[in-house]
């Protein structure tokens, strides 16, 4: 299913927010709800902001999309959030949320399930007003850019986190080592970078469009992660039950999640 590096320009013209949305975390039959993906991250997201170690006043978001899920456990532990895209209408439709704007994508199964993982169960309203009042800024960014945030200029963060971008932006493997070189310089020493990729991925689809994905091993994100100057605190794999169908959409078969302190810049 490997098809053509999809570029930027690709996504800027052809990326329906609400289309991703609804393909992969639709509560009735999105894919990344019914293959574990969305329960796995939850988990390992409420675990990392409540342990007490990831925390601080400035979180950076890289490549959000259209979604929030990854900031739900997130906002309990930074006072400060920026989330950062690319893509415009990617941009306009997170802004739509937290203005909340009727019609918009339900969140609701997973602020419950966060909720519930964080001990704070029934607490939904409560859950999307916090991420609401944390998030102080949404703007554009390019990850392979030595300055991802330019010409913004931000103070250091202590912490930056993102799902399912680099490999997306990325064409081959010496491109994603850079990407994480430019996303450490947005970091403190002693920061950290938050880390969840889809492994053995060629390609997804969004609506009628099918897009490029950079195909990721375990072993190889160990090395660049190490090779950019951190060191791993977590990092757990689960691999994908076979789905013809859903594997016609997205050809994934294992997801990681890992956590990893800066100790140097490279």
């Amino acid at each position: 299913m490997a098809s053509e590096f999809t570029n930027k320009d690709t996504y800027q013209i052809n990326f329906d927010p609400r289309d991703y949305l609804d393909i992969y975390y639709g509560a009735e039959s999105g894919m990344l709800v019914h293959d574990g993906f969305l329960q796995f991250v939850l988990r390992k997201l409420a675990q990392t902001f409540s342990s007490g170690k990831v925390k601080g006043d400035l979180l950076i978001d890289i490549g959000p999309g259209p979604a929030i899920y990854q900031e739900l456990s997130a906002c309990e532990a930074f006072k400060e959030i920026i989330a950062a895209d690319y893509t415009e209408q990617n941009r306009q439709y997170f802004e739509k949320w937290l203005k909340n704007e009727p019609g918009l994508f339900d969140w609701t199964p997973m602020v419950k399930t966060v909720c519930d993982l964080e001990g704070k169960s029934g607490q939904l309203t409560e859950k999307q007003e916090k991420l609401r009042r944390t998030v102080k800024q949404v703007v554009k960014c390019d990850v392979t850019k030595s300055h991802p945030m330019d010409p913004l200029v931000l103070p250091k963060a202590d912490c930056v986190l993102t799902f399912g971008c680099l490999e997306c932006a990325c064409s081959d493997l010496d491109s994603y080592q850079n990407a994480l070189k430019n996303l450490s310089s947005l970091l403190k020493i002693g920061g950290h970078i938050v880390i969840s990729e889809v492994l053995g991925c060629t390609s997804f689809i969004c609506g009628k469009k099918r897009f490029s994905c950079l195909t990721l091993d375990e072993a190889f994100m160990k090395k660049a992660i190490t090779e950019t100057g951190f060191v791993i605190e977590d990092l757990e794999v689960i691999h994908r039950e076979y789905n013809k169908d859903q594997f016609d959409m997205c050809d994934y078969t294992s997801s990681i999640f890992l956590v990893a302190r800066k100790v140097k810049e490279i």
